[in-house]
């Protein structure tokens, strides 16, 4: 089923949620997060659903956020858009059931930090992965720095967000930003493959396990949010004055 910018695919206990606007290389705009936030909800709601899977079509994962929602992201009208895209990525990090991102082509900036909020990532050997924000003089803002450095350690998360480099999918999965990299042809029955591992298990067990790791891992992580939005708006405030001209 096709919401617009969202595609559901239901295959039983597994929720199959696609970024769906290809032609766009599945940039996030509004439409595309008011429908996944809808879909990440009523997935969280369904007894019935136990593992989520959330891709994306065409060729890529996704290219990021659209940009001209990324240049209202922090203070002033784009409050609202940052809002909205943190409140998907909580939402597949809160749901007490698996979340799968699994990831090919491109995975770049606020995508990124979407899948950060997954609790399982699985990508393609081709993958592109980056925070390029710091080059235009922000910073990751939705979750990404706060997510980040527990992830992959923190030496490593400050290398990726203050150089805004782009990594390959090898690199990804010797850091620990991926926890499989399979050939792109595999990818899918990867996936799959993973989520029968997940399926295998008691759900209640693997959902309360799921809280009390993510509880571990980020026992300040709703001050860290806060402090995302406080320095990116003083960030935002220094942009002119710091992005030389082209």
């Amino acid at each position: 089923m096709s919401m617009g910018a969202v595609a559901v695919h239901d295959l039983g206990p597994v929720l199959h949620l696609v970024l769906d606007l290809p032609e766009r290389r599945n940039a996030i705009n509004s439409e595309l997060l008011l429908e996944l936030d809808a879909a990440l909800g009523a997935a969280g709601a369904d007894d019935d659903v136990r593992c989520v899977v959330l891709r994306g079509a065409g060729p890529a994962f996704s290219a990021g956020a659209d940009f001209e929602a990324l240049s209202l992201s922090s203070g002033g009208p784009g409050r609202p858009f940052r809002e909205l895209f943190l409140g998907c990525a909580n939402a597949c990090e809160q749901m007490t059931k698996p979340v799968v991102c699994q990831i090919h082509g491109a995975c770049l900036g606020g995508a990124l930090e979407l899948a950060l909020a997954c609790d399982l990532r699985i990508a393609s050997r081709d993958v592109r992965f980056a925070l390029p924000e710091v080059k235009f003089g922000v910073i990751p803002d939705i979750g990404g720095s706060s997510r980040l450095p527990a992830l992959i350690g923190l030496g490593r998360a400050k290398e990726m967000v203050m150089t805004g480099r782009t990594i390959g999918g090898a690199e990804a999965e010797r850091i620990g930003l991926v926890n499989r990299i399979v050939a792109p042809e595999g990818l899918e029955r990867a996936t799959g493959q993973l989520v029968d591992e997940l399926l295998a298990c008691p759900p209640t067990a693997v959902g309360r396990a799921k809280r009390v790791l993510d509880a571990s891992a980020r026992p300040a992580l709703a001050a860290t949010l806060e402090l995302e939005v406080a320095v990116q708006e003083y960030c935002l405030s220094q942009v002119p004055a710091e992005t030389p001209s082209p």
